[in-house]
């Protein structure tokens, strides 16, 4: 009679599930989980879309700085015929007339060359900073000017030429000046220029980035030391 009577009374008790405070604490536990993946979540595309910008404004920059530094490698140049250089045999050769660059040896926003493609287009180029828009502008020739960056995707803050001229020794001539001297003997101008670009995305001024770079002139510049003179060695 007492087995049948547990039973019956194990059989008769009433179910018991999840009290109200029970069921609110384990909703704020899932609301705080929830809470913390939406969180890692948003970091995860915050820091993935400034990655995106920070890769597309180095990108931008190295693209400008590649046309920047392919151009003012031929500054100087002849492309259309050869270029006049130290003659030999005797025969006095003319200087460069577009071999230097403009500015000298200080730092601006702006530096203007020139280099000969045909005899109708010798220039002069350049880049320049449009500060007020924040782009840079390359001049083609014949003034016609184009934006080399796009503006809906990085502001260009600075850009900087500093032109560094390096004077080497006289380049020696079959003859001696008319004074019996070599100071009228031609000077080859090894010019240097560097580059320094800084620029912001658009959309988030706190992601900058800077490029500089070092350019070596291919065309040196071969300057006759006299003032009046066209040719740069005695004849």
């Amino acid at each position: 009679m007492r087995t049948v009577t547990r039973l019956r009374t194990f059989a008769q008790a009433p179910a018991q599930g999840l009290s109200l405070v029970e069921l609110m604490v384990g909703i704020t536990i899932g609301l705080f989980v929830v809470a913390a993946a939406v969180t890692l979540t948003s970091n995860q595309l915050v820091d993935n879309r400034r990655l995106l910008l920070e890769l597309q404004i180095q990108q931008d920059l190295r693209a400008t700085m590649d046309i920047m530094t392919r151009q003012l490698r031929r500054a100087g140049s002849n492309v259309a015929g050869s270029q006049n250089y130290v003659a030999e045999g005797g025969v006095g050769g003319l200087k460069s007339t577009n071999s230097e660059v403009t500015p000298g040896a200080h730092a601006a926003s702006q530096t203007v060359f020139s280099f000969v493609r045909n005899a109708a287009d010798q220039g002069p180029y350049g880049f320049t900073l449009d500060a007020g828009n924040g782009v840079v502008v390359t001049n083609l020739g014949g003034n016609n000017p184009q934006e080399l960056t796009d503006r809906s995707t990085m502001r260009v803050t600075d850009l900087t030429f500093n032109a560094q001229p390096i004077v080497s020794a006289r380049l020696p001539c079959p003859k001696l000046c008319p004074d019996g001297s070599t100071d009228c003997w031609p000077e080859m101008v090894i010019q240097r220029i560097l580059i320094n670009i800084t620029a912001e995305a658009r959309s988030d001024p706190r992601i900058q980035r800077s490029l500089s770079s070092d350019v070596r002139v291919r065309n040196d510049w071969v300057r006759d030391p006299t003032v009046a003179a066209t040719r740069v060695c005695p004849s």
